[in-house]
């Protein structure tokens, strides 16, 4: 990446853009109408994407796991009965495991587009399993272990082996082509920018046998001929502001910004509309005339970009997070059992109503999630919306409620959101009401950018909520502060990160009551 941030991108454009540095479109305000066309697209299905190198790293493991299961249960019906375990067994074992997944990885195994097809999947098994067995004699010659090692046991293990690493393979073939006719594999791109830049680029793109990036259509704020309503057969489906909701309404994995970088004012203004978006975002070189070093360049395909922003957590991240929440959510669970039925005991004696309470609130990508809460208010005096912020001495909260906010067991149901619903997790930026306000502005109108702390999944505490901003947002400075810190985290996001803020969660909450109403 080029090593700024969103923030960086916002004070460049207030700095430098003068009056054409407009405010922009709050997404809080109504959805945003798109063409026909657009609205058509962004409303057919689309499933999630499955990460290439999770799929990956899933097969390396499988792979593994089915190379050493094997020559062990062969090892165990016909070595041990007679030799027992033998040290250079053993090590041979796990050896000739560990070097099938080297030789696999060495000879593009694990490439999803490889995944695909039989025949080079095939070939290069053979080759590298071969290798593998040849490797492994020719070690234990050098190292006269040739003697302890059954030549049946070997011979047997690389002849079945063969056998069930291509059932397998065909198998995986299958899997993956049915997961590529769905779009699981495949990259979901918008192109921004018009006429020669984009249609060069979507037809390399187009033109790369094993692409896994679908061009959806292409997005550009001019509206004369240097941006005509299609390029390379993909239509135009609106403007930058367009592309924002689009991408709100229907997965988009990757924008590709075809603007000149010589026209710096011009995409500086889009990448502050953009930047809010969980998604990698581009730039073309393909047709610069300023050159980097390679190494500089990422590469779809063979087409050169330089990295501008990329999406905060992907592939195996996405994976650990899931994880932890749903081990440690299910753990939080069980412990605050006694906790949780104390309190519902509690509310439902001190007013009549519910015991929970549903409120909508903007989640990962803008989307809405409904989140569940211990009823804190009277029944009859409840802002499903938030439209008025709770102050001190609220005469809307029960005495119950007073304690539960004070002590934010009001928000521990929202554990069922992280382990059932898993529209939370335990750790991120919290997620706020529909109507929320400061200083009786929305927040996506007090702070310029406030829509990209959902670019990652809302979550029970925060680095914002640690550090005490949590609370009444009376002034525009508290929520701006909160905003800060909830960056700050998607930027700096790892999982030790986020069991630093579980750990210092109690201790904050002890610490900062008085910010709690």
């Amino acid at each position: 990446m080029f090593g700024f941030t969103g923030r960086d991108i916002i004070k460049a454009v207030e700095e430098g853009a003068g009056p054409a540095a407009a405010q922009p479109q709050s997404p809080a305000e109504p959805r945003r109408d798109l063409s026909d066309l657009a609205a058509r697209i962004a409303g057919e299905e689309v499933g999630a994407a499955y990460s290439p190198v999770v799929l990956g790293g899933i097969v390396r493991l499988i792979e593994f796991t089915l190379v050493l299961f094997l020559g062990a249960t062969i090892y165990m019906g016909w070595v041990y009965p007679d030799n027992g375990v033998q040290w250079t067994s053993t090590v041979g074992l796990f050896g000739l495991a560990m070097l099938t997944t080297l030789a696999f990885q060495a000879a593009g195994l694990y490439d999803v587009h490889v995944f695909r097809t039989h025949v080079a999947q095939f070939g290069r098994l053979v080759v590298a399993w071969t290798l593998v067995f040849l490797i492994a004699f020719a070690v234990a010659f050098f190292l006269k272990a040739g003697e302890e090692l059954s030549r049946f046991w070997l011979g047997t293990w690389y002849a079945s082996g063969l056998g069930i690493l291509a059932v397998f393979r065909i198998g995986l073939a299958q899997i993956v082509k049915t997961w590529s006719r769905a779009g699981r594999l495949q990259r979901r791109a918008v192109v921004v920018g018009g006429g020669e830049a984009a249609e060069e680029l979507i037809r390399s793109i187009q033109a790369q046998r094993d692409s896994d990036v679908t061009i959806c259509g292409t997005f550009d704020d001019r509206t004369d001929v240097r941006s005509p309503a299609h390029a390379a057969n993909v239509p135009k489906l609106g403007t930058v502001d367009d592309l924002v909701e689009f991408a709100r309404r229907t997965r988009v994995d990757l924008v590709i910004v075809t603007i000149p970088m010589t026209a710096e004012t011009r995409v500086l203004h889009m990448l502050r509309k953009l930047w809010v978006l969980p998604v990698d975002i581009r730039l073309a070189a393909h047709a610069a005339k300023l050159r980097f070093r390679p190494r500089a360049y990422s590469y779809i395909g063979n087409v050169p970009v330089l990295d501008v922003f990329d999406k905060p957590i992907q592939d195996w991240d996405v994976v650990l997070k899931w994880v932890f929440d749903k081990i440690v959510g299910t753990c939080a669970l069980i412990a605050l059992s006694p906790i949780f039925l104390l309190t519902a005991i509690a509310v439902k004696l001190d007013n009549k109503g519910p015991v929970f309470f549903r409120q909508k609130r903007y989640g990962f990508n803008n989307e809405m999630i409904e989140v569940f809460k211990f009823r804190s208010m009277y029944t009859d005096m409840s802002d499903a919306t938030a439209s008025k912020l709770v102050t001190k001495g609220d005469p809307r909260v029960t005495r119950v409620g007073r304690f539960i906010r004070k002590t934010s067991i009001d928000e521990l149901p929202q554990l069922f959101n992280v382990v059932f619903k898993n529209d939370l997790s335990l750790v991120g930026p919290r997620p706020h009401a529909v109507h929320a306000k400061a200083a009786n502005q929305l927040y996506g109108d007090v702070v310029d950018g406030y829509f990209a702390r959902h670019k990652v999944k809302p979550g029970i505490t925060g680095w914002a909520q640690v550090n005490g901003w949590r609370g009444e947002t009376d002034t525009p400075e508290k929520i701006q502060r909160r905003v800060e810190h909830d960056l700050y985290y998607i930027e700096n996001w790892s999982i030790l990160f986020d069991l630093y803020i579980l750990a210092k969660t109690p201790i904050s909450l002890a610490s900062h009551r008085e910010n709690a109403f």
